[in-house]
This record gives C-alpha cells, structure tokens and sequence, in this order.
C-alpha cells in the first residue's frame, strides 16, 4: 500500500525531546487511518539522539532515520527529508516539542485546498525578545517577499509532495518556502495552530542566524519573484 503522509523532522541534540515526540507524532498519526512514516532526520548531533533513534527503529516499523556526518544545518537536513519522503503529503514540524502534534489534522483538512499548508503561531510561546524579533522579521518579510504570510517561521506545514519537488531549496532558504511556492505559481494558506514552550533542551537560533542572515535571502527571494520569466506561447 502506499504511503499518504511522511512526517518529516530534523533534529540536532534533542535526545530529551525525541522519545516524547515519537510517542505524540505516533498517537497521532495512527487516528488519521491513512499509511504513514516517519523520517527523522539527525543534523550531527552530539548527544544521545542518533543512538535513541536507532533504538526506536528496532519497535517502530514506521520510523526510518537520514543521519548525517556532521550538522549541515536545517535547510539542508529538510531537503534531505523532503527527497527521501515516499508520501503522497509531507509534513514538518520541529523537534523541541514546541510545534504541536495535535495540529496536524487542522492541515491535512486543508490539504485539497493549496499545495502548501503553513501553520501560523498566534500565541507564541517563546521569550519576549524573540517574539519581537520575530515580530519584525515577519513584517519586513511578507512586504519584501509579498507572501502576505504572518508566520514563516514556524516548521508545523503540510506540503504536497509533486510540488515540492519542483522547489529548488539553499541554504536559510527553508524560511521561506511560502514565497517560493508562490513564486512558482502554487497555492498556499495558512491555518492557526497552537504554540508550546520549550522545555527541555536549547535552542539552536541566536540573533545573527534569526535575524542578520535571513535579511539577504529576503532581498534573493525579492529578486527571484520579480526575475521569474512570464511568457505565453500562441501557437
């Protein structure tokens, strides 16, 4: 039979987030009643993740790993998973537990209506600096890029697979795949979803690869829409 739905998640030293994650995502996705898999995908973690994931692997038939030889960075660890995903539907979410399992039904009921379902964080749950920092990034994005999303940032999204596969993705690109799809004459919407506070484990983001980085690719994405070659043929 094949598979729906593969639930793509990159993971750099989470090894007290995955077990939880892996019951949730489970518990979850077995409600859904459609084939599925998981691929986690380990960006050179230190800690004890690769070998959790290999632990899990031996009881959870769905589980399939991508390990890397050293950390590649977030871009490169979801290009990995969205060429290896064997689903109809791709969907993404963190590994720090903040992205909510819950919400994943709330896009796959909205996966007849775009080819990109991205989850908007209306509460965010994360300190007051990043909040507006993030804030800031967003409006100075979706007027620049003229995605008019609210919420790129966050990684709960539901992608129809024979799209993506027409998205070329570079490095700190994965921000925003939003405007690319769009870029390329796709459909994307937004759904609201719930927010959770980190709780175990560090964050993987300072204020140069949040905030600094990200500025040029806005202005290549900016350039990208307004170079995209238009023609109609006649005959």
């Amino acid at each position: 039979m094949s598979i729906k739905y593969t639930v793509v998640i990159p993971l750099k030293n989470e090894e007290e987030n995955i077990v939880p994650l892996i019951f949730e995502v489970e518990s979850v996705m077995e409600k859904i009643g459609e084939e599925w898999e998981l691929l986690c995908i380990d960006d050179g973690s230190t800690d004890k993740t690769l070998p959790l994931l290999e632990e899990f692997a031996l009881q959870k038939p769905f589980l399939r790993i991508l390990s890397f030889t050293r950390n590649f960075g977030q871009s490169s660890a979801f290009s990995a998973g969205f060429e290896n995903a064997r689903g109809e539907f791709v969907i993404t979410l963190d590994g720090d537990l903040q992205n909510n399992p819950e919400d994943i039904p709330k896009l796959i009921e909205k996966e007849r209506e775009a080819d990109l379902v991205c989850g908007w964080r209306v509460d965010r749950q994360d300190p007051k600096v990043k909040k507006i920092t993030s804030t800031v990034s967003n409006w100075v994005r979706s007027r620049l890029c003229q995605d008019k999303m609210h919420d790129t940032g966050c990684s709960l999204k539901l992608y129809r697979k024979e799209a993506l596969a027409k998205i070329n993705l570079y490095n700190g690109m994965h921000r925003f795949l939003p405007a690319l799809f769009l870029i390329e004459g796709f459909t994307v919407i937004e759904v609201p979803v719930s927010h959770r506070k980190r709780v175990k484990g560090k964050t993987k983001y300072h204020f140069f690869n949040r905030s600094l980085a990200p500025i040029v690719d806005m202005f290549v994405v900016r350039w990208m829409r307004k170079r995209k070659l238009h023609h109609e043929i006649r005959k």
